[in-house]
């Protein structure tokens, strides 16, 4: 009878998590059908600081800018250091970015990010493990983003040094969805995770052979971390290094295009 009673309550217990799951989907899905476009002066602080948006193809656009408008409805951003506050245009800079990593798959919003703090330039200490070494941004798994404007600004106006502060910490955070930073973000499929496993792994070794034997490479060496990292870095060079990435790392590349269900290549 216990045995009976454990099994109904667990049924129920996971009747409800679905229920759960598929409500947010929905409630998402209404709050991205209500967010309206971007506004003209919205679209000229991208076209000022979003050097990669003029690319970005129209319909691309058009399903990316109720992602920002809800981002920015839904997160909480805070000014800090000597920052006096954050404007609207800080938030489209950084939200448009951050919309890229978002806009050609089935996402969740960032459901994990509450908080997104802004310093005027570099700034240290704050990390979750304690390094007080100057930073341009961090992604914590508890739900924050800190960036230095400086750093979204010089990452933003320019598309092709494969640097990106923002892309580079919100591809931490589709990292830290399944509470590992690993260089293992939570797939579609499932059937792509030995696909995923395998070409990361190669990638990344080749990637740190280069450098050790003194190799220029497309990606910033800093990426040679961790797996974490590379993953961040890559994704920065996917976007910002199209070419050259898929001409390295071909396999990488369709790895990469697979999960964000994109082509940064075929926009040019």
């Amino acid at each position: 009878m216990n045995g009976f009673l454990w099994l109904i309550w667990l049924t129920v217990i996971i009747g409800i998590a679905i229920w759960a799951f598929g409500s947010q989907k929905r409630l998402r899905h209404t709050a991205l059908l209500q967010a309206g476009p971007l506004s003209d002066e919205d679209l000229s602080f991208l076209e000022d600081h979003f050097d990669l948006y003029k690319n970005i193809p129209p319909e691309i656009r058009n399903r990316l800018e109720p992602i920002v408008q809800v981002l920015i409805a839904e997160k909480n951003f805070e000014a800090c250091g000597d920052l006096e506050e954050v404007s609207r245009e800080m938030k489209v800079v950084i939200m448009a970015q951050a919309a890229l990593l978002l806009v050609g798959r089935d996402h969740r919003l960032f459901s994990k990010l509450r908080t997104v703090l802004i310093y005027p330039e570099a700034f240290s200490g704050g990390r979750e493990d304690g390094d007080k070494t100057v930073r341009l941004g961090e992604s914590w798994q508890s739900g924050t983003v800190i960036l230095s404007w400086r750093s979204v600004q010089r990452g933003g106006e320019d598309e092709r040094d494969g640097r990106n502060v923002v892309i580079h910490e919100f591809a931490h955070q589709l990292d830290q969805e399944n509470r590992h930073a690993d260089g293992f973000p939570v797939l579609e499929n499932g059937n792509d995770i030995g696909n995923w496993s395998h070409v990361f792994s190669a990638s990344y070794q080749d990637f740190c052979q280069d450098l050790d034997k003194g190799r220029k490479t497309v990606m910033d060496p800093y990426g040679a971390t961790n797996p974490a990292e590379f993953f961040a870095v890559a994704t920065e060079a996917f976007f910002e290094k199209a070419k050259q990435l898929k001409r390295d790392y071909p396999q990488l590349y369709v790895q990469l295009k697979n999960y964000f269900g994109l082509d940064p290549i075929a926009w040019k």
